[in-house]
């Protein structure tokens, strides 16, 4: 099992999104949970390219705070809105055998969907915690609507497993 941490950075993680407290709460107790039970915790960061405010070497561009990888813990850095497109990531898991990704991170309609679907299709089982993902409103659906799409219509039981935070912990628990 591997806790993947997708594009948790400061420039959008902020209360913008949908149930932010809850979102930060739960995302800094599984990073403490994985690192508890020996899980690695391997986070992602989104680069929007020159002349954006989320960009390499733009304070923007670092992960959040409470988030922050400690000893080594592997960054993958990613131009599309999946983690597996061009990084090396897949090639990553794969070599260590790595069959159970748990997804959290931002935004639930761009890449964490993408990295849940594009994960499936490489055969990994996805497991997505509640509220360990969040977004902010677009201009077709508010960004409570659109948590609730992926995360209670859309992934679950097709692309992922989508389970409550407790249920999370025990499986980090009982590895």
């Amino acid at each position: 099992m591997v806790l993947l941490v997708i594009d948790t950075q400061k420039l959008i993680t902020n209360r913008n999104l949908y149930k932010f407290e809850t979102f930060v709460s739960n995302v800094k107790e599984l990073i403490n949970k994985a690192r508890e039970n020996n899980i690695e915790v391997v986070y992602v960061r989104h680069d929007d390219g020159a002349g954006s405010e989320l960009t390499k070497g733009t304070d923007g561009f670092e992960i959040y705070e409470d988030f922050r990888p400690i000893n080594e813990e592997k960054i993958f850095d990613k131009t599309y809105n999946s983690a597996f497109k061009e990084t090396g990531l897949l090639e990553y898991l794969r070599d260590k055998g790595e069959k159970d990704i748990v997804i959290v991170g931002l935004q639930t309609d761009y890449c964490i969907d993408a990295t849940v679907k594009c994960g499936f299709e490489h055969g990994f089982n996805i497991i997505v915690p509640e509220y360990g993902n969040t977004t902010v409103d677009n201009k077709f659906m508010p960004r409570e609507q659109t948590y609730k799409y992926y995360n209670e219509f859309m992934w679950n039981g097709r692309y992922a497993e989508c389970i409550s935070l407790d249920e999370m912990i025990r499986r980090m628990k009982n590895l």
